[in-house]
């Protein structure tokens, strides 16, 4: 039994292992999967003195409780919530140490979706393709967290960063998704694009780490027929018959029979990764990606 690891005591409602994911499997079936907010996880690792692919951990809305078996230096970021060690509340955005046998615990986000976990050495799962993301599509890669696991860590490297509190976007109020036309626009009616591009919609609660889904008005088509299945890409703004846009993120199937509007640019899937259900949606047409 290895004394470089984490024991989880409390999983929360989703916590799941992600690192940058593993692009380049789209023709296996394989989405890239990864981190949704890949500028937190990368910061997490910065502070604790991480390459920027190691794994962290990904929490959804009501964090999780680990317990290291040997001294850590952790640091959470995304998604700001409560941070404790062993009862006493520590920093959130900046290095902290844990030590041996102390509970870590990362409380429900006050605002956002998504908390990350990093901490120093990387969570050392078994790769699979090159990545130790979990895929919630394809069940590639480590089952999302369940309370008793234990996560192997990997060997601490560089001492960790020494700042008092790390800049991190906030939340979004309000969602702007920039996006680019096509390819099956002309599948919907002007009157839909220009719907499309210019009404508010809503952050479903049924988005996930598939897609952001949405509420608001519904699209109507042009063209009613089948459409053949095609690739998807990350971002693609794909509108199933009941006409409400869904945002594809990291574990997005890779190809689709309905109709793709738009493609969001890469800038702003962070941001769609903390966009909390109810948060206003906005579509801006731009060119290109």
């Amino acid at each position: 039994m290895t004394d470089r690891a984490l024991v989880v005591v409390r999983a929360g409602a989703l916590t799941t292992v992600q690192d940058r994911g593993r692009p380049g499997h789209a023709h296996l079936g394989v989405p890239r999967s990864g981190a949704l907010d890949a500028p937190a996880a990368a910061l997490g690792n910065r502070l604790v003195g991480n390459p920027p692919g190691a794994a962290v951990l990904e929490t959804t809305l009501d964090g999780c409780a680990v317990r290291p078996r040997c001294a850590v230096t952790v640091a959470v970021t995304g998604a700001p919530c409560r941070v404790v060690v062993d009862g006493r509340p520590a920093a959130w955005g900046t290095p902290v140490r844990v030590p041996a046998g102390a509970v870590l615990d990362v409380g429900r986000a006050v605002s956002g979706v998504r908390s990350c976990v990093a901490v120093g050495g990387g969570i050392a799962v078994d790769p699979v393709l090159g990545s130790r993301s979990t895929d919630l599509l394809s069940g590639l890669g480590p089952a999302p967290l369940t309370d008793g696991t234990v996560l192997p860590l990997g060997r601490a490297g560089v001492p960790c960063a020494h700042v008092d509190v790390a800049p991190q976007p906030a939340p979004p109020v309000e969602l702007v998704l920039r996006v680019a036309l096509g390819p099956r626009d002309d599948w919907f009616t002007p009157e839909a694009v220009r719907v499309f591009t210019s009404r508010a919609y809503r952050v479903s609660a049924a988005s996930n780490r598939i897609g952001l889904r949405t509420e608001g008005p519904a699209l109507d088509r042009a063209v009613t027929g089948e459409l053949p299945s095609e690739g998807m890409v990350l971002g693609a703004v794909q509108v199933p018959p009941d006409g409400r846009p869904v945002v594809f993120l990291a574990d997005h199937p890779t190809t689709g029979g309905y109709p793709v509007i738009g493609v969001v640019r890469p800038s702003d899937l962070p941001y769609a990764a903390q966009a909390a259900p109810g948060t206003p949606v906005r579509f801006v047409a731009v060119r290109g990606r």
